[in-house]
């Protein structure tokens, strides 16, 4: 990842291939953001007239880059549109900061050092840039034959991620700076980490192959992992689970990742869908739906990367994750439309479509996590497409049992720049999943499908215990362009706010 340094060094002086200052959309055109003062002495004040002339506005997201003037030891300089001005005595919001020095990392690849010189007023901005670099500079080239690298960037045709940036105007003593750096590193370095595991192609990222990685890294990080196999998944009686992976070759399992602090006073439970290929099932997608499909298990990635990162900060917490990974395939002895599962739970489902199949894994999950009493449980799941339909592709679907919750974690979200809407659970549609068969059918009413969804997984929900869904199907693989400080491929989407959920939670702030 991109080495990343405090500077209290000017930016006239520093040796860099770049310096990356922000600009804003002003009333009368673009304007030059605070901590520029110095680049801007160096075009003789005159440098948003310059950036004017080349038609940079200061639009969020815009970038322009013009060569230094005499007084630049840096040959470039990059500006980068923060969006309007803020009001007199106000600051940026933190997700301008992020979203722009991820535009100013993108456009940089290839390069070795960059001095961002975004306007930092405390700590959180510090924190908001860091990690906008380290997200923006993200490439995943492990399968790109001689890829290039910080020791050797002109290998192959590509180029290597920026290197270093120097953030200008960080304190480097600074407790509060230091502080904002390091949590931005660690939380960055594990949200990267799930977004390699979501583009990894299936044929390499099966269950077995998933649940060693949490192994190792359980191993690292001081944490506790344990790993249901088919055998002990038949023993405990987890249907759901077994039923999904019925059909593969490569058999699932239940894993079990828990950080635990001496200091805690709450325990947050968090459960990831991980179907690391899902082809539908006997109920097959149809042509043009298969091909990112790998991408199923980013539930189980959000919820991997957020239990590493709370034991990274030392969060005061208990967090523990519950990773329900399988993968859906057809064969003669995948589950059939029609089949009934005995769940976990011991509740009886009627599987009317084997598409519908990240509900059945969670369920699982979900009773295996309340029987633990946590103070909270939070799911993440690439669960439905009704959910893309509602909300388009950048924001995810909350549902929770309490509304009060459902608030909080929608305000975690928002605060950490993850765009996520609060979604209803309408009692009406509940009756829809009646079966004359078994206590309850997978599938119900078409319409509203998302929300469907979310009232199947309450029913394995222990009483008296807070929960939420997220629903991540649309934000968690970008098969367009990239933006911001998000790639192209897997996003990571949800990391941040379960990592916010456990620092609120240990904070006792939640809720």
């Amino acid at each position: 990842m991109t080495a990343l340094t405090l500077s209290t060094s000017a930016a006239p002086g520093l040796r860099a291939d770049a310096i990356v200052i922000g600009v804003a959309k002003g009333a009368k055109g673009p304007v030059v953001a605070p901590g520029a003062e110095s680049v801007d002495k160096a075009y003789d004040g005159k440098l948003a007239g310059v950036l004017e002339t080349l038609g940079a506005s200061g639009a969020e997201g815009e970038l322009t880059k013009l060569p230094s003037p005499a007084g630049l030891k840096a040959p470039l300089v990059v500006a980068v549109g923060l969006g309007a001005e803020p009001e007199k005595d106000s600051s940026f919001a933190a997700e301008a900061l992020r979203k722009a020095a991820g535009v100013a990392a993108r456009a940089l690849t290839g390069a070795k050092k960059a001095a961002f010189v975004l306007p930092l007023g405390d700590a959180a901005d510090v924190g908001a840039v860091a990690e906008g670099v380290l997200l923006g500079a993200y490439s995943f080239t492990a399968y790109k034959e001689n890829a290039p690298s910080k020791n050797d960037p002109k290998a192959g045709n590509g180029k290597a991620p920026l290197a270093e940036a120097a953030l200008l105007g960080g304190k480097p003593r600074d407790a509060a700076h230091k502080a904002a750096l390091a949590r931005a590193v660690a939380v960055s370095e594990e949200l990267n980490r799930a977004r390699d595991l979501i583009n990894m192609p299936p044929n390499d990222l099966n269950p077995e192959a998933f649940a060693a990685i949490v192994q190792d890294a359980g191993k690292q990080h001081g944490l506790k992992v344990q790993v249901l196999d088919v055998k002990a998944l038949e023993k405990g009686g987890y249907g759901g689970i077994l039923g999904v992976g019925a059909g593969s070759t490569s058999g699932p399992r239940l894993v079990k990742l828990s950080y635990t602090s001496s200091k805690a006073k709450k325990h947050l439970a968090l459960v990831g869908k991980g179907i690391t290929y899902d082809s539908g099932g006997i109920s097959l997608k149809p042509a043009g739906h298969n091909e990112t499909m790998k991408c199923d298990m980013s539930g189980a990635a959000a919820v991997f990367a957020a239990v590493v990162s709370a034991a990274r900060l030392g969060l005061e917490v208990n967090v523990t994750g519950w990773l329900a990974l399988a993968e859906n395939m057809p064969s003669g002895s995948a589950t059939r439309p029609g089949d009934v599962l005995r769940m976990y739970s011991g509740k009886t489902v009627e599987v009317l479509n084997t598409d519908a199949e990240g509900r059945l894994v969670l369920a699982d999950a979900l009773w295996a996590a309340s029987a633990e009493k946590p103070d909270a449980i939070v799911d993440v799941a690439t669960l439905t497409g009704a959910m893309m339909l509602a909300l388009g592709s950048r924001t995810f679907g909350i549902m929770a049992n309490d509304d009060a919750f459902r608030t909080a974690v929608h305000e975690a979200a928002e605060e950490v720049g993850e765009p996520a809407w609060p979604m209803p659970l309408p009692e009406h549609l509940r009756k829809g999943m009646d079966s004359a068969t078994a206590d309850i059918a997978n599938m119900g009413e078409r319409m509203g499908g998302g929300l469907v969804a979310g009232l199947f997984l309450r029913e394995f929900v222990g009483e008296g215990i807070a929960w939420a869904h997220l629903d991540i199907a649309g934000p968690a693989f970008n098969d367009g362009g990239p933006f911001g400080y998000t790639p192209k491929g897997g996003t990571g989407s949800a990391v941040r706010t379960l990592v916010r959920l456990a620092e609120l939670t240990a904070s006792g702030d939640l809720g």
